[in-house]
């Protein structure tokens, strides 16, 4: 499999299935250890000195996740940002989200 951050997120269709647990932990394994996997979705907590650098950050995501067309979910509280990816379109995880996670590593 080629990198993540190499890859290019895809369209996905509806009734595409998400990805099983088990294929979502191998990519987990791709990604920097700050992605958490729950049910649906995996999230990173960021933080950051100030309200500026995080909104910093939270710009350099807008332009990956337009360049991508895959948007993450963002929650700012001052310096915290929380990020959360899943895929509506298959109600879960797809590739798309651990490709965009490790183009959100590459900003840290």
């Amino acid at each position: 499999m080629n990198n993540l951050k190499n890859q290019k997120c895809v369209p996905c269709e509806g009734g595409t299935p998400p990805l099983t647990r088990e294929e979502a932990k191998k990519l987990l394994a791709q990604v920097s250890n700050k992605w958490q996997l729950d049910q649906k979705k995996i999230w990173a907590d960021f933080k950051f000195k100030n309200f500026k650098e995080a909104m910093i950050f939270i710009n350099k995501i807008a332009e990956i996740a337009e360049a991508e067309g895959h948007h993450p979910d963002i929650f700012i509280s001052y310096s915290k940002v929380k990020i959360e990816l899943w895929t509506h379109a298959v109600g879960g995880l797809s590739i798309n989200d651990f490709i965009l996670a490790a183009k959100i590593d590459q900003l840290t």
